[in-house]
């Protein structure tokens, strides 16, 4: 377990996690940020990065389950991103869409964020924005960021305006 809140606990994502991961990446609904959802090929991408990415970083998206009945509800984590040339560390989430409205979001997303501050000791975190995407908006201001600036990501070869929400540890 890498962390835990009143109803949740987050933990690295395994294999076995992977259908439950594919459910979500592969929905047109909780991928619309990113214009469309995951072909399989993506989804095995997806999964590589994140292996990758715990053995190199010691840490990445996790995985959110619910303590009442250890079910994988979506993944929020830290990752690091790029804005505007400049290489920060987000606070991600997606969640299955049965799921959505529940709080579980902000619970995941606090906890990441406190994670960041008080066991890796990092002074600032992001969560980078699509400019259409009112809940993760919604999200990252109530775990008290700001907007701090707006740029245009490509993605597939699309341009999408984002907004990179941020809060400070002296907060």
């Amino acid at each position: 377990m890498i962390t835990e809140t009143k109803r949740l606990y987050l933990r690295e994502i395994t294999q076995a996690d992977y259908a439950v991961i594919a459910k979500i990446l592969q929905d047109d609904d909780a991928m619309f940020a990113y214009n469309d959802a995951f072909s399989d090929e993506e989804v095995a991408q997806w999964f590589d990065n994140l292996m990758t990415q715990y053995q190199t970083r010691g840490f990445s998206l996790w995985a959110v389950v619910l303590k009442e009945t250890d079910q994988v509800v979506g993944q929020c984590g830290l990752t690091l991103q790029q804005v505007q040339g400049e290489t920060v560390t987000e606070i991600g989430y997606l969640f299955n869409r049965d799921y959505w409205h529940q709080g579980y979001a902000i619970e995941a997303a606090q906890a990441c964020k406190t994670y960041a501050f008080d066991i890796l000791g990092i002074e600032r975190v992001f969560s980078i924005i699509r400019d259409n995407n009112l809940a993760s908006m919604n999200v990252a201001i109530r775990n008290g960021m700001t907007v701090r600036t707006k740029f245009i990501k490509t993605y597939k070869g699309i341009e999408m305006p984002h907004f990179a929400f941020a809060v400070d540890k002296s907060s």
